[in-house]
């Protein structure tokens, strides 16, 4: 590790040790597992939604995130007006949360995150030699309100990564300083109806963890550039996007730019359904996308590809079970030779006991197609715009293309703010004559027709600890046992750990 990073992780470690204290002094209750987190190991839909809310959709369900004890994966989606009273302030920092500029309608509101985390894997990549990675990241961010319906927002991002068997990293792990965000919106309603619309770089994370996702096990955040437009009734809403995607590099603001050879859009929609079903929270979110690429990748041809997603997702909670359904079919054309695959992903879980730290045992049930990347007429690899990358594999392993897997899992909160997630996840691949991918969606070499169907075991612990809303810590641990699908390829088993500790105010 170089004296400059050593310095720089010693700095951050001083910051978080002194927040750590300060936070610990102030604190009034502990917060549940972050939401990010907990998601890559449970069921997407970890967070129980809220129930439909008279005179507008229901917020946990309209497409950024889930908020926990006032903190989100995406910043500008909280909400501290309520700091506008002295009395809901216990420190210095939640005075930052509501800066009044004039009028009590005209406030800024400051964010930031720093991140400090080590991660080791022994057969890195699945290959001989082993990885560490030290890794730290400093966001900072300013909301300002003007007035009900104007709101500007701006986001930075720095990322460190240094370490043993690194490679060279992409510009989404280390990169000096990063624009992350910075959007313009307006809101208005009429009755219960809310319409809105965002144009500039942003967080977009509308529609199933596995199909978009912040990715937030990065060092930075994934963010697109472009428009996007909702409305959301009572009952009804539709959000409509045109983004195109960003290509990063390693050092300043002056060389990160807009990818316009990468484009996504489309519209996803939402309704919630009623609660005499099943007496449930229930939503179904349906959804249409386009995504555009130049120089897709599948076997030995990069070439454009236009790639068109129409799904459903139903997901909420029916008594003491919570679940997240989607299925979506994939069209369209590579280089000309026509697209055409599915995914099918059911995660679910079930309450075992009536108090809110009881148990939860659950399964997620996974198919993505896969066939045709090195052979025949019709592409059959489904893939996803940028979803969770973590989901099957902590190392970095796996991804829905051509796969199958089925993962029983438990969760269990032994005190109010530590959650134990257990998982065992065995996965195979749908065709044997195409590869096994990884989370990046490039293809293990030499795995096309090599071996057979079981490509591995995966077994997974996480333990988060919330010390406070704003601290946690976290542990992860994993065990990939490779099938016949990769070890016909040379490729080996593989340990994975990881520990971090995450501030935001």
């Amino acid at each position: 590790m170089s004296w400059n990073t050593t310095l720089s992780l010693r700095l951050a470690c001083g910051v978080l040790s002194a927040a750590l204290a300060l936070d610990l002094e102030a604190a009034t209750e502990p917060s549940s597992a972050d939401p990010e987190i907990t998601t890559a190991v449970e069921a997407p839909a970890a967070k129980a939604p809220a129930p439909p809310m008279p005179g507008g959709y229901p917020v946990a369900a309209v497409g950024q995130g889930a908020t926990v004890n006032g903190y989100n994966v995406a910043r500008w989606a909280e909400d501290w007006q309520r700091m506008r009273d002295p009395g809901q302030r216990h420190d210095f920092l939640d005075r930052l949360k509501y800066l009044p500029i004039g009028r009590p309608d005209v406030y800024l509101t400051l964010s930031g995150e720093l991140r400090g985390r080590i991660n080791y894997t022994e057969h890195a990549q699945l290959r001989d030699g082993e990885q560490r990675q030290d890794i730290y990241r400093v966001f900072v961010g300013t909301d300002l309100h003007l007035g009900p319906h104007l709101r500007l927002f701006g986001e930075l991002g720095r990322g460190v990564i240094e370490g043993r068997n690194i490679g060279a990293p992409s510009g989404a792990l280390r990169n000096d300083l990063f624009l992350q965000q910075r959007f313009a919106d307006w809101t208005d309603h009429f009755g219960t109806v809310e319409v809105g619309v965002r144009y500039g770089r942003q967080l977009f994370i509308d529609g199933p963890n596995l199909l978009v996702a912040a990715r937030d096990n990065n060092t930075l955040h994934v963010t697109v550039n472009g428009l996007r437009t909702w409305i959301n009734g009572e009952y009804l809403r539709a959000d409509i996007f045109d983004f195109d995607f960003n290509r990063l590099g390693n050092g300043g603001i002056d060389d990160d730019h807009r990818d316009r050879d990468r484009r996504f859009s489309g519209i996803t929609g939402g309704i919630v359904l009623p609660r005499r079903w099943l007496d449930g929270k229930l939503y179904l979110d349906p959804f249409v996308w386009r995504q555009r690429q130049r120089n897709a990748t599948w076997g030995a041809l990069s070439a454009r590809e236009e790639r068109y997603y129409g799904g459903l997702r139903l997901w909420g909670e029916i008594g003491a079970a919570t679940l997240d359904w989607t299925v979506n079919h994939q069209w369209g054309d590579h280089d000309g030779r026509r697209l055409e695959a599915w995914q099918a992903l059911f995660a679910q879980n079930w309450r075992l006991g009536q108090d809110r730290l009881a148990p939860r045992l659950g399964f997620h049930a996974d198919y993505a197609s896969g066939g045709g990347a090195y052979g025949g007429r019709t592409l059959r690899n489904a893939s996803a715009p940028y979803g969770n990358n973590i989901y099957y594999a902590y190392g970095l392993f796996l991804t829905p293309t051509n796969l199958a897997a089925f993962a029983p899992n438990l969760v269990l909160q032994p005190l109010a703010d530590v959650r134990v997630t257990l998982e065992y996840q065995w996965t195979w691949r749908v065709d044997r004559d195409d590869a096994v991918y990884r989370a990046n969606g490039t293809a293990y070499a030499g795995t096309a027709g090599a071996g057979g169907s079981h490509t591995a075991d995966v077994a997974r612990l996480q333990v988060v600890w919330s010390l406070t809303p704003r601290l946690s810590l976290t542990t992860r641990l994993e065990h990939l046992q490779a099938g016949s699908a990769l070890e016909q390829g040379g490729y080996r088993s593989s340990n994975f750990a990881a520990v971090f500790a995450s501030y935001r105010f």
